[in-house]
């Protein structure tokens, strides 16, 4: 079983879709390509040849405030109002590939399309809402920090990221 990701299209069949989150499965299917056309954020989809569509995630471009983040990450940074960051937004797999990689598979790619763009954007971090504890440690293992009053959102310094991709 391979995977493709790529941008939603409205050949995208997402009606078979389901990851066990009412709201995610809402969006997926009801406000997904809305927010596309709206410039609001961007959905990209994996794919499977029998399965159809099996997993998503969406970005869009974000601000921190220096308060936000951890002291010995804002100290080193200049007294800007606003931080420019990438949102991962959202991010599920369906319930029928759980345990094959598919969320780690798009997180990879989210992260890479986040460096491709940081070339020609400034991105200083990657930023995830993490929908519970679970979805939280499993961005902890990727590297996410907590922010400090906030922790279920978490950031990845695009730095990091960057270092960690030129390792592998």
């Amino acid at each position: 079983m391979g995977f493709a990701i790529a941008p939603l299209d409205k050949g995208h069949d997402r009606k078979q879709f389901t990851c066990g989150q009412p709201d995610l499965d809402d969006w997926f299917h009801r406000r997904a390509g809305q927010d596309d056309k709206r410039n609001i954020a961007r959905a990209f989809v994996a794919t499977d040849d029998e399965l159809g569509v099996v997993g998503f995630y969406s970005l869009s471009s974000f601000t921190l405030s220096i308060e936000d983040l951890p002291e010995e990450v804002g100290r080193k940074l200049p007294r800007y109002d606003a931080i420019p960051a990438a949102l991962i937004g959202r991010l599920a797999r369906d319930v029928r590939v759980r345990g094959r990689g598919v969320g780690e598979l798009l997180l990879v790619d989210a992260v890479r399309r986040i460096l491709g763009a940081g070339r020609s954007v400034a991105v200083f971090a990657i930023v995830v809402d993490a929908k519970d504890a679970a979805a939280a440690a499993f961005y902890e293992g990727f590297g996410f920090r907590p922010f400090p009053l906030r922790p279920q959102r978490l950031f990845l310094l695009a730095s990091t990221a960057a270092a960690a991709f030129e390792r592998i």
